[in-house]
């Protein structure tokens, strides 16, 4: 048989192209094992009685969890168990005066996946924030996202329980890395990873995006110095339950602020303001999905839920909300 014309070769190389192609494109892609529930066990040293001989029926109180991974690799020193525990003891300390108590009510331990020991908290964001609007109607707009790998470790390291949306979650991990945009000159964003010492995965940024059983959850990866030990855990806890970002009296929000003062910022300041002046934090703590009070048949009185899957501006905060505009970070000119 002779050799083919060089057109008809041509297109059967073209359509021979297109079919690995399309069975590349169509190819089932592997999915990620599924996530084992952890056999945790409770830490029997941790007296809970003893650590929580300070609560009183009838005031706000929000339910905290530990979980502590008892397989972290041999070179890991960021995170004990007495870190979390001396960090929920401050924690306690800085809300006191606010009227509202933390109640440790379980310390588990346990070997994780090894393949959750360090996870990336959500997908690279896809539009950034720009003067037009403010952080928090920005966030509600695109709000951030789960990863698969992130979802999957809340599924094998949250165990189901009662009123498990209402609980605070205390992860310890060895790493948890957010992505963000960040502007790199005058009209370009780059990508950038940072690596978090806790992240409290709030609602005003995790709009609708988090199953209910794990919207609790914070991770906790870095308690190695003074500063850590004493603020981090109430500074994440104060994200879940003021839901508020890094702001504070007449500083709005961003995604990273270092000043002293307030509690929300980065910084040493414990601070947890009342009324307009303070941006409501103090108003929108006591509000809190998280908090109930024990009545004295032993059930727990919740506060309301939030109205609209907790963003900033949620109906539940009523006018307990600052309006303010966007902020420039950019050549006006561009």
């Amino acid at each position: 048989m002779g050799a083919l014309p060089v057109h008809i070769s041509r297109r059967l190389l073209a359509a021979f192209a297109a079919l690995c192609l399309h069975g590349a494109a169509t190819a089932p892609v592997l999915a990620a094992p599924a996530a084992k529930p952890v056999a945790w066990k409770a830490v029997p040293s941790v007296d809970l009685a003893a650590f929580n001989k300070d609560l009183e029926p009838g005031k706000l109180t929000m339910d905290v969890v530990i979980y502590m991974p008892s397989n972290f690799d041999p070179d890991f020193n960021k995170l004990t168990l007495e870190q979390m525990l001396q960090g929920v003891r401050a924690a306690k300390e800085i809300y006191r005066p606010t009227g509202v108590q933390i109640n440790l009510v379980a310390v588990k331990t346990g070997a994780i996946e090894p393949r959750f020991l360090a996870i990336q908290a959500n997908e690279i964001p896809r539009v950034p924030d720009t003067e037009y609007i403010n952080m928090y109607q920005g966030n509600t707009r695109h709000p951030s996202e789960l990863t698969g790998m992130a979802l999957q470790a809340f599924q094998s390291i949250i165990e189901p329980r009662k009123d498990s949306d209402r609980t605070i979650y205390l992860i310890g991990l060895q790493d948890v890395i957010m992505p963000f945009l960040d502007r790199s000159d005058a009209r370009n964003w780059t990508v950038k990873m940072v690596r978090t010492g806790g992240l409290s995965f709030p609602s005003y940024s995790y709009w609708n995006t988090i199953p209910r059983a794990y919207r609790g959850a914070i991770t906790i990866d870095n308690l190695s110095t003074a500063s850590r030990a004493r603020r981090t855990i109430a500074h994440e806890i104060g994200h879940k339950v003021m839901n508020v970002s890094h702001e504070y009296k007449e500083t709005s929000p961003a995604h990273e602020v270092y000043a002293d003062g307030g509690l929300m910022l980065y910084g040493s300041g414990e601070d947890i303001p009342s009324g307009a002046a303070g941006r409501w934090h103090l108003e929108r703590l006591l509000m809190s999905p998280y908090l109930y009070r024990l009545k004295s048949n032993g059930t727990k009185q919740w506060n309301p839920d939030y109205k609209d899957g907790g963003h900033y501006y949620d109906p539940l905060y009523g006018d307990k909300v600052v309006r303010f505009k966007g902020t420039p970070n950019m050549d006006p000119n561009w």
